[in-house]
């Protein structure tokens, strides 16, 4: 099946790229989560739209990429959630939790969609999460999470 993505999707693609994937993949995942559209005809009209919007937001250059990275490894981020006796928390930390803490601690403003994190946050402690910056840059950002 033929599809546009309208957001950047790992190992498959960028906004406003037309890729080929399998039925099943596109009709159960990536279509309901809104991050593809059916290709048609008059969807070529989107991708050029799509593409625009994705250069106006995207960082341009490896330079500023890395004085990106060079911010977001320079600044201590804690994360107050509630948590249980043991330190297991109440639900887990998601990339949206993180980026709001990246902001509040005086980083720049990153988009919750690059923040990719190994496995779910569910302990108190220091955590380590990549935020991908470019195709070629990315920042390691260290987490602190205290209950709070």
């Amino acid at each position: 099946m033929k599809i546009i993505l309208t957001h950047e999707v790992s190992g498959l693609g960028a906004a406003g790229d037309v890729v080929d994937v399998k039925d099943g993949y596109a009709r159960n995942y990536l279509v309901p989560r809104k991050l593809a559209i059916r290709w048609t005809k008059g969807g070529e009209k989107d991708v050029e739209q799509i593409r625009r919007a994705r250069k106006i937001h995207e960082i341009q250059t490896i330079e500023q990429a890395n004085q990106v990275k060079a911010q977001l490894e320079g600044v201590k981020v804690r994360l107050a959630v509630r948590s249980g006796d043991a330190g297991r928390l109440f639900g887990s930390v998601t990339p949206a939790d993180i980026a709001s803490a990246i902001k509040a601690a005086g980083g720049p403003e990153v988009d919750k969609r690059r923040i990719e994190l190994g496995s779910p946050i569910k302990t108190l402690g220091a955590h380590e999460t990549s935020v991908r910056l470019h195709p070629e840059v990315a920042a390691k950002v260290d987490i602190e999470v205290v209950a709070g």
